[in-house]
C-alpha cells in the first residue's frame, strides 16, 4: 500500500445490454418440464442469481437450496438498503477515483485547489493510489492516521517546493487535512454508488492543541506601529479594521471611502505553490465594507493621496504586490522592540476583535467586520472576550428587577399639602416646580 505509481483514470465496466433487476433461484439438475438437465448430479444443484443497480449479474451456486435463498435474501436487503457493494469496487482503485474528484474541483480557488492537490500527492496517494475501494477498511484507515501522528507513512517524492519529502510526524492539524480530503473522495465514491458506505467515516482524530491568541491593547498597537515608520498605517489597519494580510495587500486607492469612514474590501492576494502570487475573491467570497476609525481616517487621507484610484493602498517593491515576507522584514524586528516577540501578522486581525468587542461592538457587527460567514464562527473564535461584559450584565440586570419590584408611590397631592402648610401662591408655584423637577 506505499507504491507511489501515477493514478491513471479508469471507467466502471458497463455491461453491454442493461439487464432488468430480478432475482431467483433456479434448479439446475431438474427442469421444468420435470425431464433431468444435463447437469444432473454434476454440479451443484442450486443457482441463486440477481442484478444490482448497475446492470450486473450475480450467480452463485449452492448445494442447498436454503443456502442458496438466504444468499439471495442478504444480497437483496443490501440492494434496497444501499449496502450492497458492486462489482466496480474490487476493481476501481482510490486513485483513479481521486483523480476525478480534484478534476471535478476547478471551480475553487487556486490557492484551496493547490492545496487539496498537495495533500493528494504528498500524503494521501502514497498510501492509497493503488487500493480498490473495497479494500479500503476503517482499521486500515486508523492506522494511517496513526502513522501519519507517528511519522511511519508513505509520502510523495517531491513537495509543492521541489523539495525531497521525508516522512515525520505530522501536527494534528495537518493529519486532520489529510484525512478529511482521503474522506472527501470516498464520500465520492459513494455518491457515485461504487462503495455501500464510507468506511474512513467516524475515524477518531488527534485533537488540535488549544493556542493562546495574544491581544495587544491601544498602547502597544500604538507602539508598535511607530516602530515600523512607513508601514505604520497598514499596521493600524489591521490592528483596528480587522483585515486578513492578503485583503489589505490587495487594498486599491478606489476601495478607500474616506468620507464614508470605511473601506470596501473586495479582494485578497495568495501565494499559490507552483504559480505565484493571485488576485481573487476574499476567503468567504463576498466584499464587505469595514469602519475606520476617525484618526485612521486621516493617515489614510495622507497616505493615498494622489494616488491613481487603481493603485495599491500598500504597495511592495516595484509597486507590485507587497509579500509576506517583505512586511515580516519591518514587523518582526518591530515586534520584538516594543516587548511582543514572535508576534504575527494575523495575531493584529485577533487584537481588532478584540479592541471592537471591549468598545462595546455586538458579535454580529465583529462578524461582518472581519467577514465571517456566520456569527457562530465569531462566537467560537472571540465568545470568551464577551467575558467581560458578565458583571456588568448583572448589575443591569438586578437595577432593572429593583425598579420593576420597586413600591408604587401615590401621587402627590400638591395643592392639600399647600393648605396644611399655609403657603403663598408664589410658594406653592415654586414647589410644585421644584416637584416636576
Amino acid at each position: 500500500m506505499t507504491t507511489t505509481k501515477t493514478a491513471t483514470v479508469s471507467t466502471p465496466e458497463t455491461p453491454k445490454t442493461k439487464r432488468n433487476r430480478r432475482s431467483g433461484i433456479e434448479d439446475l439438475w431438474v427442469r421444468r418440464d420435470g425431464r433431468r438437465s444435463t447437469k444432473y448430479g454434476v454440479k451443484k444443484r442450486w443457482q441463486a442469481r440477481f442484478v444490482d443497480y448497475d446492470g450486473h449479474e450475480h450467480m452463485k451456486s449452492f448445494e442447498d437450496k436454503d443456502d442458496a435463498q438466504q444468499w439471495l435474501d442478504q444480497n437483496t436487503a443490501d440492494l434496497v438498503t444501499g449496502k450492497f457493494v458492486g462489482k466496480a469496487a474490487g476493481t476501481r482503485t482510490v486513485g483513479s477515483v481521486a483523480a476525478q474528484w480534484i478534476e471535478h474541483r476547478q471551480h475553487l480557488k487556486p490557492k484551496t485547489l493547490a492545496g487539496y492537490r498537495s495533500l493528494l500527492d504528498g500524503l494521501v496517494l502514497p498510501t492509497w493510489r493503488d487500493v480498490t475501494l473495497a479494500d479500503v477498511d476503517y482499521a486500515g484507515v486508523r492506522s494511517w492516521v496513526t502513522a501519519m501522528q507517528q511519522g511511519r507513512h508513505a509520502v510523495g517524492e517531491r513537495d509543492g517546493q521541489g523539495r525531497t519529502m521525508r516522512a515525520r510526524p505530522l501536527s494534528a492539524s495537518r493529519t486532520i487535512q489529510a484525512y478529511q480530503v482521503l474522506k472527501q473522495v470516498l464520500d465520492d465514491a459513494v455518491r457515485m454508488k461504487l462503495l455501500p458506505v464510507n468506511p474512513a467515516a467516524g475515524v477518531e482524530m488527534p485533537r488540535k492543541p488549544e493556542g493562546d491568541k495574544r491581544y495587544l491593547s491601544h498602547a502597544q498597537v500604538d507602539a508598535l506601529a511607530r516602530e515600523c515608520a512607513d508601514l505604520a498605517t497598514m499596521v493600524y489597519v489591521l490592528s483596528y479594521c480587522g483585515l486578513r494580510f492578503g485583503e489589505a495587500v490587495a487594498l486599491r486607492v478606489c476601495d478607500v471611502d474616506l468620507d464614508g469612514s470605511r473601506l470596501n474590501v473586495r479582494r485578497s492576494v495568495t501565494y499559490v505553490s507552483g504559480t505565484g502570487f493571485v488576485e481573487g475573491t476574499t476567503k468567504g467570497h463576498e466584499s464587505r465594507a469595514v469602519p475606520v476609525p476617525a484618526f485612521l481616517v486621516e493617515l489614510l487621507r495622507e497616505h493615498v493621496r494622489d494616488g491613481e484610484p487603481t493603485a495599491l493602498v500598500f504597495p511592495g517593491k516595484g509597486g507590485e504586490w507587497m509579500t509576506p515576507g517583505e512586511f515580516r522584514w519591518r514587523f518582526d524586528p518591530a515586534a520584538t522592540a516594543v516587548g511582543v516577540d514572535g508576534l504575527t501578522p494575523h495575531e493584529l486581525r485577533h487584537t481588532a476583535a478584540s479592541l471592537a468587542i471591549r468598545s462595546g461592538a455586538t458579535i454580529k457587527v465583529v462578524q461582518r467586520m472581519l467577514g465571517h460567514k456566520t456569527a457562530t464562527l465569531t462566537l467560537d473564535r472571540y465568545g470568551h472576550l464577551f467575558d467581560d461584559e458578565l458583571d456588568g450584565l448583572a448589575t443591569r440586570l438586578d437595577a432593572g428587577r429593583s425598579a420593576a419590584l420597586a413600591p408604587v408611590r401615590p401621587a402627590l397631592d400638591v395643592g392639600r399639602l399647600a393648605g396644611h402648610l399655609e403657603l403663598t401662591g408664589e410658594q406653592i408655584e415654586k414647589l410644585a416646580d421644584l416637584l416636576a423637577g
